[in-house]
């Protein structure tokens, strides 16, 4: 079965802001070479969520993971994250759609972060 994983961001209207979302895609990619790997956006930036699964679809994804790169799950985690995915699974209904945790409140992640903070305490 093939597999894309997408990480879904806000966006941004400043091109740099992307910057650490491509390094997490490439860290990905490393970790998961035989899995397509997609930063996508809810505005400002392309590719939005639709255009990513389609695209992800159309390659032959039979399975699609979306991980929300959100420091906590807010309004558009909680409201407009599934409304977009309750049409992709519309448009495409022998396809897979699963949506991850979001990845700011994964233990792992908050513990990589806190150690962070304390390393620049010194």
């Amino acid at each position: 079965m093939s597999t894309a994983i997408l990480l879904f961001a806000h966006g941004a209207r400043d091109p740099e802001w992307a910057r650490p979302l491509e390094k997490l895609a490439t860290a990905v990619r490393a970790l998961r070479p035989h899995v397509t790997v997609q930063p996508c956006f809810l505005e400002f930036m392309s590719p939005d969520l639709a255009t990513a699964i389609d695209s992800a679809v159309a390659a032959g994804a039979l399975r699609i993971e979306v991980v929300p790169v959100f420091l906590a799950a807010g309004g558009h985690v909680k409201r407009d994250l599934p409304a977009m995915l309750d049409a992709a699974r519309a448009r495409h209904p022998g396809v897979t759609i699963v949506l991850s945790g979001v990845l700011g409140e994964a233990e792992s992640v908050i513990a990589a972060m806190a150690a962070h903070v304390v390393g620049l305490a010194g």
